[in-house]
């Protein structure tokens, strides 16, 4: 279980999972996060410190994000459409 919090000042969804994934382990534990008929995964993407997963909400495109170091995960709109829809997607996810 997760806790998803939208933060409104920064615009972007902070989750905070009840244990972290390992770092090995977030494209698996994005794909189970973000499982559902209104979400479509269209790319993952692996770096030294930080994971990322593009996918499409209500035809608009997001970022779930993962840093390592920090353990940090959230999400983000790609463009103002999307940002306008981060409330309605965190409501979606809980």
């Amino acid at each position: 279980m997760s806790k998803i919090d939208y933060d409104h000042t920064h615009q972007c969804i902070i989750i905070t999972p009840t244990e972290p994934p390992h770092d090995e382990d977030f494209e698996l534990w994005s794909t189970l996060f973000l499982h559902s008929d209104d979400i479509a995964i269209s790319e993952y993407s692996a770096g030294a410190d930080r994971h990322q997963v593009r996918f499409s909400y209500s035809q608009q495109t997001f970022n779930l994000n993962y840093e390592h170091y920090s353990q940090s995960i959230w999400i983000n709109g790609e463009g103002p459409e999307a940002e306008h829809l981060l409330a309605a997607l965190a409501y979606y996810l809980s």
